[in-house]
């Protein structure tokens, strides 16, 4: 408890104190957008510049495989102890991962052309 409380006043204490003690060196560089590297327009975008849409399903693809390897390394560590019970519980969560890696692959969601 003792932790989670010096965790939280430190969080919230730096959140507080940083807008007074850090640099205000304000530019118009700084009040752009920034999405993925891309250089901003010196003319105006029409349409605010949006990005292509598979930027956002590559990302939400790593954060769903990388989510599965978070449950499939506690099952690695306790397999033995699971017994079938975990082997079939982990096969059908597999099962769940790899039904929505082949939807996505057919659209055509891992295609960038």
């Amino acid at each position: 408890m003792l932790m989670f409380l010096l965790a939280l006043v430190f969080a919230l204490g730096s959140v507080t104190v940083a807008p007074y003690i850090g640099p205000r060196r304000y530019n118009k560089a700084k009040l752009d957008a920034y999405e993925c590297g891309i250089e901003p327009s010196p003319q105006p975008v029409v349409g605010g510049g949006r990005m292509p849409v598979a930027y956002y399903l590559t990302a939400m693809l790593f954060i769903l495989f990388d989510i599965e390897m978070v449950f499939l390394y506690p099952f690695a560590v306790t397999a033995g102890q699971l017994g079938l019970f975990g082997l079939v519980e982990i096969a059908l969560f597999i099962g769940t991962v790899g039904f929505a890696y082949v939807y996505v692959w057919r659209r055509g969601g891992l295609d960038w052309s």
